[in-house]
């Protein structure tokens, strides 16, 4: 079977999963092995996400599953990420209204796709942001932006915000430390603003691979030219982890040079994140 939700497009053997490793041809049918259980359940603040500016200081019932469809040797959920489940039926379900009613019952006032990829469990995300807008609530995706254009059509009329990570304004660098390519996350930008989904920027600043003045300055003019300049962008310090060990943590001077490159390219709302780590 041909998966066309993002931009790997598997094609799937009988009895075998995608790459993101939670989709299976099962009989010729193309299903989810996450469908309904989620891995991982908390309640958060809005701005962990983080999305600064959309429901300020209000808190998120955020939840992820298992997989994910890139391969980021840096990823710090790695433990949901690549984790590739044959089953989950140990994991107790949670359907999509039973999400809306206990996000409620949290006193949240949103719902977070979130952890590992949201484009994996498309279906079981769809379910929830209906479920959510049915209650009254919004719904939030942390996302990397690897979908194809006519699925995330339909997945994002339904959410009310996204932050996309953008790993670097480099495709090589996509393509070594990613096993995905950087236009797709373009495209998907580009398309989540035109659906008028409130959209919020992050780049993991990480030294020796994406940090060079250039490059961080590209991606500023880059999201100030096609996003708008009053498009929220993080940069966050990295601190080793999973297969990137060998790099150490960002310094506070690079990201206050990747600030003031992107408040020099025009862009209005410019935050740092991790910075404790980075002392």
């Amino acid at each position: 079977m041909l998966c066309g939700l993002c931009p790997h497009a598997c094609r799937i053997e009988p009895g075998h999963a995608g790459r993101c490793g939670v989709r299976m041809n099962r009989g010729g049918e193309l299903v989810s092995l996450v469908q309904n259980r989620p891995a991982a359940v908390h309640v958060d603040p809005i701005e962990k996400k983080p999305l600064y500016h959309f429901l300020p200081g209000t808190r998120t019932f955020s939840l992820g599953t298992f997989g994910c469809n890139l391969r980021c040797a840096f990823c710090q959920n790695h433990e949901l990420s690549m984790t590739r489940p044959v089953v989950t039926n140990d994991i107790p379900e949670f359907p999509a209204a039973e999400v809306a009613e206990e996000a409620l019952r949290h006193g949240c006032k949103s719902v977070a796709l979130t952890y590992n990829e949201p484009t994996v469990w498309a279906e079981y995300g769809l379910e929830i942001a209906k479920a959510a807008r049915a209650r009254g609530l919004k719904t939030v995706s942390v996302t990397n932006g690897y979908i194809q254009p006519g699925p995330a059509e339909e997945l994002y009329r339904f959410i009310d915000a996204a932050n996309v990570d953008l790993k670097a304004f480099d495709d090589g660098f996509y393509r070594r430390l990613c096993g995905g390519t950087l236009q797709p996350v373009l495209d998907t930008l580009k398309l989540l603003r035109k659906l008028g989904v409130w959209l919020e920027v992050t780049n993991l600043v990480i030294p020796q691979e994406n940090d060079s003045p250039e490059q961080l300055a590209a991606l500023a003019k880059w999201v100030c030219a096609e996003l708008g300049p009053e498009t929220p962008l993080h940069f966050s310090a990295f601190f080793p982890c999973w297969k990137l060990m060998d790099r150490p943590v960002t310094p506070r001077t690079t990201l206050e040079l990747a600030r003031r490159l992107a408040l020099d390219a025009g862009l209005r709302h410019v935050h740092l994140g991790n910075l404790h780590l980075a002392e």
